[in-house]
């Protein structure tokens, strides 16, 4: 008899690591055992009725495009946001838990709704570091129409996220790595079993990589998605013991009709 474990974790996405699982060679009859079974054990035990979780990922309003200080929300991104607590109250969502990150945008988008559940923090909701990533590409000298042309934002932003996700920022203060590994923290944080529906409040860098990660997409393909995120939009993943799977992405039902004008991706 031999036996092959072929992963040794959750359902939660792990960069470079898989759900746990195993493979049973008898005489050459094999047998794939799925497990997870030592979760479902313990829910058992405490007579947990589990079925699964809805993790509903919120990308924060609209932040301070051109100011020095970007982590706060312009006057439109609170219009966003009262718009998107608008929405949860029209459709009854009534989230057993709040998770946000610990950056002020964050805090202020969560403001606007009325919600009455349990709130949490966890930085690794967090964004990566634009600012200093730039300066680990420029140097002190960088352009100064990098924070105020949208244009030339955006394809430096592609180019020099995408130059640190291959190792090419050596200086940059957090690694691809510890970027990725912080955000599986997060989620496996967010999971939380004894919910039916969790809310996140995060930014669209820790979106991006979720979904990327989720769909086993390459590490690249995260700027395209990070790009297309807008503000105050939803993507909804589901959590059971054996899948973590994506569910929807990046829908905005609010900006419809008379709102489009205040639709934005900063």
């Amino acid at each position: 008899m031999k036996v092959t474990v072929l992963g040794s974790q959750g359902a939660i996405p792990k960069v470079g690591l898989f759900s746990t699982s195993l493979i049973l060679n008898v005489c050459n009859t094999y047998v794939l055992i799925d497990c997870c079974e030592g979760v479902q054990h313990q829910l058992r035990k405490n007579k947990i009725k589990f079925s699964k979780i809805e993790i509903i990922l919120i990308r924060h309003a609209q932040a301070s495009f051109g100011h020095e200080n970007y982590d706060n929300l312009s006057e439109l991104g609170h219009d966003q946001a009262t718009l998107l607590g608008s929405l949860f109250d029209s459709l009854n969502i009534s989230p057993d838990r709040v998770v946000i990150g610990t950056q002020k945008r964050h805090l202020q988008t969560l403001e606007n709704f009325n919600l009455k559940c349990q709130v949490d923090k966890h930085p690794g909701w967090n964004e990566y570091d634009f600012r200093d990533l730039l300066l680990a590409e420029f140097g002190p000298n960088i352009p100064e129409e990098i924070f105020t042309d949208r244009k030339t934002h955006f394809k430096t932003l592609r180019s020099t996220v995408t130059n640190w996700m291959n190792a090419k920022l050596p200086n940059a203060t957090e690694s691809w790595e510890d970027f990725s590994s912080r955000i599986s923290s997060a989620l496996e944080f967010s999971c939380d079993l004894d919910c039916k529906q969790v809310v996140v409040v995060t930014s669209g860098g820790p979106i991006s990589r979720v979904v990327a990660t989720t769909l086993n997409a390459p590490k690249e393909e995260m700027m395209t998605l990070n790009l297309q995120i807008k503000n105050t939009s939803i993507s909804k993943f589901i959590y059971t013991p054996k899948a973590f799977y994506l569910h929807s992405f990046n829908s905005a039902p609010q900006f419809d009709g008379d709102n489009a004008h205040l639709l934005t991706y900063s």
